[in-house]
């Protein structure tokens, strides 16, 4: 059973949430928070990356960082920027990108849940990125990030969010990059109560996005639980913020790869040392996305071919089935060097939200290799997580990104 359970958000007044509301701290360097916060005084990643409000060269892991980011959100508590809900409520958080709009319920997740693997997790964390999240959370005694889980879709709870969508919005906003935001708030007890009924019958949880967020806040509760002599299980800390969509409304963007060299090929001995293994089309100066399964664009020397990968793994691993498992085993690692993709500092990943000409920019610039992909599924995500497995790094790139700022957790 999954225990999902409403919460005291602190959240901004409604006049400030399109200001506050920022992406993910991980989404910029020091450099480019620091103009957004320059352009945007009020943006959480004043909180979320607080060295931005200390002098240039300051250590972003530095301890005056976090105690600046505790500061910070106290003051926006205090003089009112923020305000904290006088009973536990879930939310509805919407966002429309492109026409398409996905609808998550925002709650508190349980440590414990995490533990025993009722929340699957696809990719694995690195302890450093671990460790700065750990010591933001503790700093703030609060989770500023929301974890981005999924669920198999649920036909009662559909119902439950349609209808709290005939209320009135607390937020309505369109961001920047044209994402418009919508929030409503979910306070009647009954409705409460049916929504924590559904989750406890639902056997699995999916991290989607946000497995280092995911990983701090849990660790950060264990500590809490292991210090607490009068620990019962029920204290804010056992529980981490989340919002919750169902996976038919998510939408999976390619995850594209660029290696910075050609390991001493040239385009044609490249291609002649993979010919057994793909069919090659030629596609001229004219980007290629791939428009299914086991195919890639391949981008080097100016020109840009169709690969086709002619025996694709087939049987019951699920991660060998993968396209970025296919690309990784028969072409990154063999044929370019490529054995650790998590480390091997030749290697750069593009979000297709950048699109293609990105992607072929870096290459001409390295004078390197480009690979597009087909986008990773949200039936292939689920199955390397039921299967208790996990997928290569940078297999998946969701979009919208949840703002963080609209909701805070304190424990």
């Amino acid at each position: 059973m999954s225990m999902i359970r409403p919460f005291r958000a602190v959240r901004p007044q409604k006049e400030l949430a399109a200001s506050v509301a920022a992406l993910p701290y991980d989404v910029y360097n020091t450099e480019e928070a620091r103009k957004i916060t320059a352009e945007e005084p009020l943006s959480f990643l004043r909180i979320d990356r607080a060295e931005t409000q200390l002098p240039e060269g300051t250590d972003p892991y530095s301890d005056i960082v976090y105690r600046k980011a505790r500061e910070i959100l106290d003051r926006m508590l205090s003089d009112g920027s923020f305000i904290q809900e006088e009973k536990a409520c879930f939310y509805i958080y919407a966002l429309t990108m492109n026409g398409r709009t996905q609808n998550g319920i925002v709650g508190c997740a349980s440590v414990d849940d995490y533990v025993n693997q009722v929340i699957l997790k696809h990719e694995n964390t690195l302890e450093a990125k671990e460790l700065d999240r750990i010591r933001h959370v503790e700093a703030c005694s609060a989770q500023t990030g929301p974890i981005f889980l999924t669920y198999r879709p649920h036909a009662g709870l559909k119902q439950l969010t349609v209808s709290a969508k005939e209320k009135p919005c607390l937020y309505d906003f369109t961001s920047s990059d044209g994402v418009r935001h919508q929030v409503w708030r979910i306070d009647e007890n009954s409705d409460i109560g049916k929504i924590s009924q559904i989750f406890a019958g639902i056997p699995h949880l999916y991290i989607a996005d946000g497995h280092h967020r995911a990983a701090s806040a849990v660790k950060v509760g264990l500590r809490k639980r292991a210090l607490d002599p009068g620990f019962s299980g029920d204290e804010e800390y056992n529980y981490f913020l989340s919002v919750l969509f169902p996976s038919d409304e998510l939408h999976i963007y390619d995850y594209n790869r660029c290696v910075l060299d050609m390991n001493g090929y040239t385009a044609g001995t490249f291609l002649d040392k993979i010919k057994d293994r793909f069919d090659i089309a030629p596609m001229g100066e004219t980007a290629y996305r791939p428009e299914k399964k086991g195919e890639f664009g391949l981008y080097c020397s100016g020109s840009w071919y169709r690969l086709q990968v002619r025996d694709c793994p087939s049987g019951t691993d699920p991660v060998k089935c993968l396209d970025v498992s296919v690309l990784q085993d028969y072409i990154l690692a063999p044929v370019l060097g490529i054995r650790n993709p998590k480390a091997d500092p030749r290697i750069r990943f593009v979000g297709g939200i950048r699109g293609l000409e990105a992607l072929r920019e870096m290459a001409d610039r390295s004078g390197g290799i480009a690979f597009s992909m087909y986008p990773t599924s949200m039936e292939e995500l689920l199955a390397v997580a039921d299967a208790g497995r996990l997928m290569p790094p940078k297999s998946t790139w969701f979009e919208p990104k949840l703002r963080s700022g609209l909701f805070i957790h304190r424990f």
